[in-house]
């Protein structure tokens, strides 16, 4: 091809150009932001449950979903690449993110050209408010849902039996990744049920044998799923979809902050609906009619959104990150189809993309904060599966890595025995003994913690008569109250810690924390004997002791 050809083609298809550099930037950043994560929350459901070839495994419902497919994704990742690192899971998260926004492309262009089809892609590729969606592999199973949702809206508007098969399949995988494909079964009902008269009833086999694939699987399995369908929901729903609404358009705009794992309210939203609104009624009143692909997609966004208010429970807000990436994905394709047909100037369009730029520029304020988040996760993450490690020859089976322990509330799927089992097979994604001694301060104080208490790592206390100065390997602890006493070492095995009468003291252990002493015992009494047993374990590093009281001490091993 010639340079004047080439030149030719960017000239006709710039928007299509630019939506593959848009491509190349958002996989970029996003396996950037990645890089060096570990699994998160309900990702180890899957790798600590889910490992064996079974029904149970693929078929089993996560909370009230269906997870067939991101199952088979995971147990297909962990067989080839092991446990050690995430990036597979991350580099296929990111196809499908791109994938989708290929899509919401091409059925934007469709109706208001290829400009407002490339802004509408670069918003969701960089929707920073959706970060768990982004960011998160285990959210694959939305995105999935998502990406043949639309696919198969787009072989719909073949209407032709070819079209119609693709999107049956298309329909049946995006149930098969999560029950948020039968909101788009639904959409494909309304399709068959508009095309009934030129096309008749035949084609209800387009969103029926998905939806009794479905059936079979709930019937099986899915009826004992963990539901939260209740009345108070059901009247609660019109306020709850209002405020999903809102917290979608907040997030395209970049209105959007998160807090934890949520998204902060903007109260910009409601009024950018209630211009939504007004434009659709002036639209109806000059049109009397709207684009017949509008029923179908519309359908399929009010059941997502109704479904997601029925099973509401306190951490399935409206505004949660994890439903603002379908959220968005709806309130594209409805604005599309609702203003198809119109073309925009050169003025509009210029006015569009410099409000994108600065959309994606401000969205990637709370997808670098979520990528903080999932940092500050993983080093802890990492760091207590490390001390399971270094803890592994007196480790009780079903140690359990609780909130109080762990220092975080996510890693509750893990248990001693389990966890070590997958790692002989898959390998490890903990910090190796070295890494930790220069991992992030929180996760090195937090291995301490878990070390200390899957050894376990025990104190007893009594009262007795100090006379140990004639023992072997003792060392004398000056007293002084509120002065730092010199840290000792200590190795595995027996150490009594011996007060002089006097008042309490307190005796302090940390091992891979620097500067601070996570583990404590406070208001030992003067004369008294502790004795304080530590296992061998893993890892050559000593412990250090130090003890903080106005009386002497002795301390003997």
């Amino acid at each position: 091809m010639t340079a004047d050809r080439v030149a030719g083609w960017l000239k006709q298809n710039a928007a299509l150009a630019l939506l593959g550099l848009a491509l190349l930037a958002a996989a970029a950043v996003l396996l950037d932001y990645a890089s060096g994560l570990a699994p998160f929350q309900d990702s180890w459901e899957f790798l600590m449950n889910r490992r064996g070839f079974t029904a149970e495994a693929f078929l089993q419902p996560h909370n009230e979903h269906i997870v067939v497919i991101p199952v088979a994704i995971d147990q297909l990742l962990l067989r080839l690449f092991g446990m050690g690192s995430a990036k597979p899971e991350f580099v296929v998260l990111t196809a499908f993110l791109l994938a989708t926004a290929v899509l919401v492309f091409a059925y934007v262009r469709r109706r208001i050209g290829p400009w407002p089809a490339l802004m509408a892609a670069a918003v969701l590729l960089f929707l920073g408010p959706a970060w768990q969606d982004l960011l998160w592999p285990f959210e694959i199973g939305f995105v999935g849902s998502v990406l043949f949702g639309v696919a198969m809206l787009l072989a719909l508007e073949r209407d032709d039996r070819r079209g119609d098969i693709a999107a049956c399949a298309f329909l049946a995988l995006s149930i098969g990744f999560s029950s948020l494909g039968v909101a788009f079964a639904l959409g494909a009902a309304v399709d068959v049920l508009q095309r009934r008269r030129r096309r008749g009833l035949r084609r209800v086999y387009v969103a029926a044998l998905p939806l009794l694939l479905y059936a079979a699987w709930y019937v099986g399995w899915g009826r004992d799923a963990e539901g939260h369908f209740s009345i108070d929901n059901v009247l609660e729903s019109p306020l709850f979809v209002l405020k999903s609404i809102v917290a979608s358009i907040d997030s395209l705009l970049a209105l959007s902050t998160i807090a934890d794992e949520a998204v902060g309210r903007s109260k910009w939203g409601y009024a950018v609906l209630a211009i939504f609104v007004a434009l659709i009624v002036y639209g109806w009143r000059r049109k009397r009619n709207f684009s017949p692909s509008l029923w179908p997609v519309l359908a399929s966004a009010a059941a997502f959104w109704f479904l997601g208010a029925f099973n509401y429970i306190p951490g399935r807000e409206a505004y949660s990150s994890r439903y603002l990436y379908a959220g968005a994905a709806f309130v594209l394709l409805v604005a599309a189809d609702l203003l198809a047909g119109v073309r925009f100037g050169k003025r509009a369009l210029l006015a569009g993309g410099v409000i994108t730029a600065v959309v994606v520029a401000f969205n990637l304020v709370p997808l670098r904060e979520g990528r903080d988040f999932l940092r500050s996760q993983t080093a802890l993450t990492r760091a207590d599966l490390a001390a399971i490690e270094i803890a592994r020859r007196s480790v009780d089976p079903s140690f359990a890595l609780t909130p109080e322990i762990a220092g975080t509330s996510f890693l509750n799927e893990i248990e001693a025995a389990e966890y070590l089992t997958a790692v002989d097979e898959y390998g490890s994604p903990a910090y190796s003994v070295a890494e930790l001694a220069s991992a992030p301060a929180a996760g090195r104080r937090q291995a301490d913690v878990v070390l200390a208490n899957a050894l376990p790592v025990t104190t007893e206390f009594g009262v007795g008569d100090p006379g140990v100065a004639g023992r072997r390997r003792c060392v004398g602890v000056p007293g002084g109250t509120g002065t730092a006493t010199p840290a000792l070492r200590l190795r595995p095995g027996l150490t009594e810690i011996e007060l002089v009468p006097g008042g309490p003291a307190t005796i302090r252990l940390r091992r891979f924390a620097t500067g601070e002493y996570p583990l404590e015992a406070e208001g030992v009494e003067g004369g008294s004997t502790t004795v304080l047993r530590i296992p061998r374990d893993g890892a050559a590093r000593p412990w250090r002791l130090q003890v903080d009281a106005a009386q002497r001490a002795t301390v003997c091993r």
